[in-house]
């Protein structure tokens, strides 16, 4: 799906919605409800009185990992975004060029090597790394890129580390990623939302799950205060460099029980099962038996939220503006159909939301 619209660059949400004024929280962006085709007009602080007694928010409770670290291939500065840790201790990592501006810029690759077929669809290229490449990090670390994440060969590679653990490079000389439509460089806690939970190993998100960073405190208390439950999952998110809209990588997730009890109970009653990102509806997603329960489950999904594939739990879905190309669209037009996602789009430009992380939300609801 692409929706049919072009999203004017000062639309870019530059800086979080607290540094925009003086008295401005997290909650002081724009909310655009979706029903069908209607669609109205909120601030996001309006979210209880539209929400009802019974309904359940899921939410990601994965922390955001400073997960991009200088380093050099050869004499060459490169940027290493660190995305995934997989289950035999290597890393899923990007490399990128340093763009001048303090943001980064993809690495030239060849697109359609000989024998390799047509270029992969969704903007997918060879690499410019050959297998093997080193690249030396801060403290004497040493990481060597050992094969393609995808046989289509896109962005990022499996890659060693060695003569340090990452988790203590990342926080060491880690910093959030973040892409040239933002100002400047934040303090990791800008990327952190409400409900994330510490983590002990390093594991968590190379890039913030951002549909529930406009929660508060103060507006959670009052949720619950109405009667709005709420599920904690987690996905741990890999990196969604603006360049590249190719269908998401595997990523690891966990729906504990009293969560997939909770969603269950919900799904069986009069409430409505509201998904906070894409990345809570591609965890209960993958957890939903043929039988269409939910039960606890942990490990790694390669589900993509497809039209055709549909939802099976989730009823309404809370989250970010995204690029028309991305592929988080087609999880959308599942949730709520592709009428909805063009009106509410065509709004949300005339309207001048803004886009990406830092930006205002939508909310679909049946």
């Amino acid at each position: 799906m692409s929706v049919a619209l072009r999203v004017p660059e000062e639309l870019s949400a530059r800086v979080p919605a607290e540094q925009r004024g003086p008295g401005l929280d997290r909650d002081d962006v724009r909310l655009l409800v979706s029903r069908g085709t209607e669609v109205s007009h909120h601030g996001f602080r309006e979210l209880p009185g539209l929400l009802r007694a019974g309904d359940l928010l899921v939410v990601n409770t994965s922390p955001t990992r400073a997960a991009a670290v200088d380093g050099r291939v050869g004499h060459a500065r490169v940027v290493v975004h660190f995305s995934t840790r997989g289950d035999d201790g290597r890393w899923a990592v990007e490399l990128r060029e340093p763009d001048g501006r303090g943001t980064t810029r993809a690495r030239a690759g060849v697109v359609g090597v000989e024998g390799d077929g047509p270029p992969p669809r969704g903007g997918g290229r060879r690499a410019a790394e050959p297998e093997g490449t080193e690249v030396w990090l801060p403290g004497g670390a040493r990481l060597v890129l050992e094969e393609p994440l995808s046989a289509r060969g896109e962005r990022l590679w499996w890659a060693r580390v060695s003569g340090a653990e990452v988790p203590a490079v990342l926080r060491e000389h880690g910093r959030p990623i973040r892409y040239s439509y933002t100002e400047r460089d934040q303090p990791l806690s800008v990327y952190q939302t409400v409900f994330a939970l510490p983590s002990r190993d390093g594991t968590g998100s190379a890039e913030m799950p951002s549909a529930a960073r406009p929660f508060t405190a103060r507006l959670v208390a009052e949720l619950v205060s109405r009667g709005v439950q709420f599920a904690p999952v987690t996905l741990h998110t890999g990196v969604a460099s603006a360049e590249s809209h190719e269908p998401p990588y595997p990523e690891w997730f966990a729906v504990p029980e009293t969560s997939a009890r909770l969603i269950n109970a919900v799904g069986a009653g009069d409430g409505r099962v509201v998904a906070v990102g894409t990345t809570a509806v591609r965890a209960v997603e993958s957890a939903v038996g043929a039988d269409g329960a939910v039960r606890a489950r942990a490990g790694w999904t390669d589900l993509v939220v497809t039209p055709e594939r549909g939802v099976r739990v989730v009823d309404g879905l809370l989250t970010g503006l995204h690029e028309p190309e991305a592929s988080h669209l087609l999880m959308l037009e599942a949730v709520a159909g592709r009428a909805a996602i063009d009106r509410g789009y065509d709004a949300a430009v005339r309207g001048r939301y803004l886009w990406h992380e830092f930006g205002d939300v939508h909310l679909l609801l049946p």
